[in-house]
């Protein structure tokens, strides 16, 4: 029983390290494609800049 524990308590260790962890570069490109944006860059642009959202409908 301590074994089965024990492997649990890594499997969940691991678990929250890959929950915590900052996705990279290319995960961030890909999210943003899917809103609408061509890079990470450009979304947080828009996110965070001065532009209007009804530009990116034009």
């Amino acid at each position: 029983m301590e074994k089965k524990r024990i492997a649990l308590k890594k499997l969940l260790e691991a678990v929250e390290k890959e929950i915590i962890r900052k996705p990279d570069r290319k995960t961030l490109d890909h999210l943003s494609l899917l809103v609408g944006y061509q890079d990470w860059d450009s979304f947080q642009h828009a996110l965070h800049g001065e532009t209007s959202a009804d530009e990116n409908y034009k």
